[in-house]
């Protein structure tokens, strides 16, 4: 007896099928004709018959009866596979291509960071969809803990579908309307990003030059906007990534605000590797990335903005020039309550960036401050030890991007590559005036560790020596460990002082 015979024998007759299943009595008698019950009415059978036929049975009966079969495949073909012919194959890869397994790297340039296990294995999980309960859910948590990163209140912190470039961008475009005065202080190269993004915003600018290594000079801040009366917005580069330098950003934002402008801060190497206080420091928009401190994958870039900007966005008499990047559209897409579809989200990657801040809630963003403080000053040491000297002066050294000046007398970019083929390692290269004059070496994040630090030194000792330069292999990696020993000491002291 197959299964629609069970159905008719359980029911009392077709009709009573028909009835329970609330079906036209017509589909009944098919099934009793053809001799089983189609696949995709397996688990409503196993439900409405309360397990009494189960659905395998139902699976099982349905394939033998009815097998699938794809008509496009020959039945003389091997397997039922059929090769492809001549028209297809001349768009097929030249080479044979198998699955993509990228070596293992310790990443120390500008970023990508190397990414926790943690974060990795959050990354891999299921996919679900973006509109999903437990997935919205997971959204305001994030946006909670971005605004512990950021330590900020702003309703409106969450993280942009995009990189740090989308960030930026997101900001100028709404906050930049034609004609408006924008003063863009450049001392490297994001600094000369943010002054395209405000000529193609349709923005007037001023320029605040400062040389490549150095902070941005409130000085010069000030006196710009005191000659150019109404600029709306000031705009800066909170960590320069191309030279490891960090400017005041509090001191800026202070100034803009006397004078009556809005700032946009690029946070982008310097959220949590460094201090980044937008509530105590009164900051109007800022953006980040998740790939550098955060140590998470590229491609989000977390941004916040005070009720401020987003009034005057609101109040905006042109359209947004950008769909996809309009903050009113996506006030809905984010918002607590009712959310509103604008794109679909790259969930995983979200997934992943929950994960990234949770970590760093964990350590305590204070303590993630000091550990990127910690291994930069033995970094700092030990590359010294070698006599290679800092692009910046102390003072304005970031922790988690060092700048040094190239070793003299060597092919700086076969340094680079011998490094990565022969330690697996990456650091950077200089970019635009500083190319071949500088390396950049990243400590951010899940690449800021001690054994990250003297591999760097150990490794790029080693080459060094190789290439005919004169250091002492070992020196560098001693004074490394004396810089941790003096930290350890002084920590002992300190705690001991305080009890």
């Amino acid at each position: 007896m197959n299964c629609a015979e069970q159905l008719v024998e359980m029911f009392g007759s077709q009709a009573d099928v028909a009835r329970a299943f609330q079906l036209d009595r017509a589909v009944v008698h098919n099934w009793v004709k053809t001799g089983y019950v189609p696949v995709r009415w397996a688990g409503e059978v196993e439900r409405i018959t309360q397990g009494r036929i189960n659905a395998v049975d139902i699976l099982n009966e349905a394939s033998a009866k009815n097998p699938v079969r794809v008509k496009s495949r020959p039945n003389d073909a091997p397997f039922g596979i059929s090769p492809e012919n001549q028209t297809m194959t001349q768009y097929a890869p030249a080479k044979r291509i198998t699955s993509f397994h990228p070596p293992q790297r310790t990443l120390m340039g500008p970023g990508p960071t190397e990414i926790h296990p943690r974060v990795l294995t959050t990354m891999s999980q299921p996919a679900i969809g973006y509109l999903d309960p437990v997935f919205v859910e997971m959204m305001e948590e994030l946006k909670s803990l971005l605004r512990y990163a950021y330590q900020t209140k702003n309703a409106l912190t969450f993280p942009l579908s995009g990189p740090g470039s989308v960030g930026m961008e997101f900001c100028f475009v709404n906050m930049v309307a034609p004609g408006d005065k924008v003063v863009v202080c450049q001392n490297g190269v994001f600094g000369g990003r943010m002054l395209e993004n405000v000529v193609r915003a349709g923005g007037t600018p001023i320029v605040v030059e400062d040389k490549w290594g150095e902070p941005v000079d409130p000085q010069k801040v000030e006196d710009a906007l005191k000659k150019n009366k109404g600029a709306s917005v000031l705009a800066f580069v909170h960590a320069e990534t191309s030279t490891g330098a960090q400017s005041d950003a509090k001191e800026l934002t202070r100034i803009a605000h006397q004078h009556g402008a809005l700032v946009i801060v690029d946070a982008v190497t310097s959220l949590a590797g460094t201090p980044v206080k937008v509530d105590e420091w009164d900051i109007d928009a800022i953006y980040s990335a998740s790939q550098k401190c955060l140590s998470c994958t590229p491609g989000l870039s977390p941004v916040s903005f005070s009720e401020r900007v987003v009034e005057r966005v609101k109040k905006r008499k042109d359209k947004i020039h950008s769909w996809f990047l309009d903050m009113n559209l996506l006030l809905g897409y984010w918002n607590a309550g009712a959310r509103t579809y604008h794109h679909t989200a790259p969930t995983n990657s979200l997934f992943a960036l929950h994960e990234a801040l949770l970590l760093i809630r964990e350590e305590g963003l204070e303590n993630s401050w000091a550990r990127h403080r910690r291994h930069h000053v033995a970094l700092k040491a030990g590359l010294e030890a070698m006599g290679l000297k800092f692009l910046v002066q102390e003072e304005y050294q970031l922790p988690q991007m060092n700048a040094v000046y190239c070793a003299e007398g060597v092919d700086e970019a076969q340094v680079r590559s011998r490094l990565l083929s022969e330690f697996g390692l990456e650091i950077g290269a200089g970019l635009g005036p500083l190319k071949g004059k500088i390396w950049r070496f990243g400590l951010m994040g899940y690449s800021c560790r001690p054994d990250n630090v003297m591999l760097c030194l150990s490794a790029l000792g080693s080459v060094l020596d190789d290439m005919g330069y004169p250091v002492h292999v070992g020196d560098a990696e001693s004074a490394a460990h004396g810089a941790y020993a003096q930290m350890h000491a002084t920590d002992a002291q300190r705690k001991k002082r305080a009890a």
